[in-house]
């Protein structure tokens, strides 16, 4: 695996400072979140424990945007992620977040083709999309715990139909991200 494509290795050490195992130097969240945003995967390792601490770090590099200001999240989504936690949906909420980003980003790349066809001059917005990207996928991340698109936690994957009741749900959520992705294309126009 080339060293662009390994996470850059994050030590928290008991004092909780973060140290860069690639320069030998101290890191703040700030750092991190400049890493990501530059495309760069990270993984936060307690040096003590052993334990992963990616996933807290990158939610709290999320509620430190969010406390700046810098609002992503409407609150009506952050009181159903809340509730998705103490009901069965659980099990369903990482799946249809993965596909919401998955959507969101094939319609940016979409835009950015067109834009590009249009007006080759349209390349120099490429960054800023770019940035947008990588805080899309880091915020997928945290909030889905690194699974992977069409992987449900304790889901058979033997091949075998899904019940019914899921089935619906299931359409029911292809339904909202059809429409989710309708109105995404009535924004880019």
């Amino acid at each position: 695996m080339a060293e662009a494509e390994k996470p850059l290795l994050i030590k928290r050490y008991a004092s909780r400072r973060l140290y860069n195992t690639e320069t030998s130097d101290y890191v703040t969240l700030e750092d991190i979140s400049e890493f990501i945003r530059d495309g760069r995967e990270v993984q936060i390792i307690d040096l003590k424990s052993g334990d992963d601490l990616t996933r807290q770090y990158l939610l709290q590099i999320i509620a430190e945007h969010e406390s700046r200001g810098e609002n992503v999240l409407p609150i009506p989504v952050l009181t159903d992620l809340v509730r998705s936690y103490t009901t069965q949906a659980t099990s369903m909420v990482p799946d249809f977040l993965a596909a919401s980003f998955e959507m969101l980003k094939q319609g940016q790349d979409q835009m950015m083709e067109n834009m590009t066809k249009a007006n080759p001059l349209a390349k120099s917005f490429a960054p800023g999309m770019e940035a947008i990207r990588a805080q899309q996928e880091a915020f997928l991340k945290a909030m889905t715990g690194g699974l992977q698109m069409g992987t449900v936690p304790g889901h058979d994957d033997s091949g075998s139909e899904p019940e019914a009741e899921d089935s619906e749900e299931l359409d029911a959520i292809r339904k909202q991200l059809s429409e989710l992705q309708t109105k995404l294309s009535r924004m880019d126009k």
